[in-house]
């Protein structure tokens, strides 16, 4: 299978890396250089391309996302900071007819962390005397903050019924990979929930993961539907 990345920083690097555990070989590679104004968006650059990985900016993503599905371009889109557009991202894929899966953060841990997030907040959404809190750390070159997961994460909570204000935070500083917590807090007691990532080895394993799964099919997924088996 042919694989084209776009946005060729350290995810796109780590995704080329990883593409042929996966059946993949890496026939397409933008960035910055090749790709200013949308130059390399051509349907010559992608043809014969069976699923694109997209790791670039939050200035960029939905422009790139537009571009793809009108070259009929199945991909998987692992840039934060575009949540006000998911709706029209979401109408336009299943508009185009291609396959897309989206999500703010493709480890596996992380999608089963937020499962444990979504129990807690549901079995405390009527312990009125719970507070919550959501925190995370990214390293300082992280350019949205808070980061999409930990949006994500409030997004979980809220809807599994915890209606009470979440005190969310953010932190930016050195080389961190990423950790994300959320917290319930009484005067008896204090739950604590913490996931650390070591590297971006596992995001960028999971999207290629979902490269691969998203091949041949139509319509918008979120990587949570692979992990949980929600689609085939």
């Amino acid at each position: 299978m042919k694989l084209a990345i776009v946005g060729y920083g350290k995810m796109g690097k780590l995704v080329e890396q990883l593409a042929p555990d996966y059946g993949f070989a890496v026939s397409l590679k933008l960035d910055e250089f090749n790709n200013a104004n949308f130059a390399g968006m051509t349907a010559e650059n992608f043809r014969g391309v069976d699923a694109a990985i997209e790791f670039s900016t939050p200035a960029t993503v939905v422009a790139n996302i537009e571009r793809m599905a009108a070259l009929s371009v199945n991909m998987v889109v692992g840039t934060t900071g575009w949540l006000d557009r998911l709706d029209h991202v979401r109408a336009l894929v299943e508009k185009s007819g291609v396959g897309m899966v989206w999500s703010p953060n493709f480890s596996i841990g992380v999608n089963i962390f937020s499962r444990l997030v979504e129990e807690a907040a549901r079995l405390l959404a009527n312990e009125n005397e719970y507070g919550a809190w959501a925190w995370e750390i990214h390293h300082s070159t992280k350019k949205d903050a808070p980061s999409g997961t930990l949006l994500k994460l409030i997004d979980v909570m809220k809807k599994a019924g915890y209606a009470r204000p979440i005190d969310a935070s953010s932190n930016r500083a050195g080389a961190h990979p990423g950790t994300h917590e959320i917290g319930f807090d009484s005067a008896a007691d204090t739950i604590t929930l913490r996931h650390t990532a070591r590297s971006r080895e596992g995001l960028a394993r999971g999207a290629v993961k979902a490269a691969a799964w998203v091949v041949g099919k139509r319509g918008f997924y979120e990587f949570s539907d692979i992990v949980f088996g929600n689609v085939r």
